[in-house]
């Protein structure tokens, strides 16, 4: 099977991960603990991604040059992304805003389709996929092991998102398939990903894993575990950041 295939059959499982949130959460947002729980879970399963499957490739990979300069290139785009987001929500968060199901009283407010953040989280989106595209490049103990993460991260981002679109007073069945819509964004990063980088020499496979060594950290650190400890914290709630992270390492161990 080519890079290309490979590529388009593992983005499928993040693309339908992220359709079904979508369906649920707009119509019943889960819970904040529930949710807590999966951004523990997410966190520990892309750090073990990082440290585990990246980050040693990366090693091998050598060209610290390149690496450098593919990290620092991470680095700011999901900055810049970021600082994007914050400007245009005013302070209401920036990939993960907070909806009425966790905070009773907001208002919801007709606004329209947000074009700025909604463009924000494609090109967010994109980036995901050109990680999967990179993991099938690895390997394909890589590639399922990033796509695992991928899809969880993407799972939470259409729960959030969709209930966002209808707190800002848009359809229901229109939120569901803008958050679709937007997952197929991860599909074309993927496979454009697997066909780019499928002769690239050690120096640029150094540079790109390196800016997907920094997007992971920062989904992990600044995203997932930033929000995740808004809710108060419980025994339980900590215990699943070690127990995705477990997961990965096993699956890893397993692998071929």
């Amino acid at each position: 099977m080519s890079l290309v295939a490979q590529a388009a059959a593992l983005v499928a499982f993040p693309v339908m991960a992220g359709a079904a949130g979508a369906t649920v959460a707009v119509w019943k947002v889960p819970g904040p603990r529930l949710i807590s729980g999966i951004q523990h879970f997410a966190a520990g399963v892309v750090v073990a991604a990082l440290a585990g499957e990246l980050l040693p490739d990366l090693r091998h990979e050598g060209n610290l040059g390149w690496a450098v300069a593919g990290f620092a290139t991470g680095v700011a785009l999901v900055l810049a992304l970021a600082a994007y987001s914050r400007r245009l929500d005013q302070g209401q968060g920036s990939r993960r805003p907070q909806t009425t199901a966790e905070r009773p009283d907001l208002i919801p407010v007709s606004q329209g389709v947000p074009v700025g953040f909604l463009a924000a989280v494609a090109i967010d989106l994109v980036i995901d996929g050109v990680l999967i595209g990179l993991g099938v490049r690895l390997g394909s103990t890589q590639g399922v092991i990033l796509t695992i993460a991928l899809t969880l991260e993407i799972l939470f981002l259409s729960l959030s998102l969709a209930a966002e679109l209808v707190d800002r007073g848009l359809p229901r069945r229109r939120s569901a398939l803008i958050c679709v819509g937007l997952t197929l964004c991860t599909a074309l990063g993927a496979v454009g990903a697997a066909a780019a980088l499928g002769g690239v020499g050690p120096a640029v496979l150094a540079f790109m894993l390196a800016f997907g060594a920094a997007a992971l950290l920062y989904l992990a650190v600044e995203e997932l575990l930033v929000e995740a400890h808004e809710q108060t914290e419980t025994t339980l709630l900590s215990a699943m950041f070690f127990a995705g992270f477990l997961t990965i390492y096993i699956l890893g161990e397993l692998g071929p």
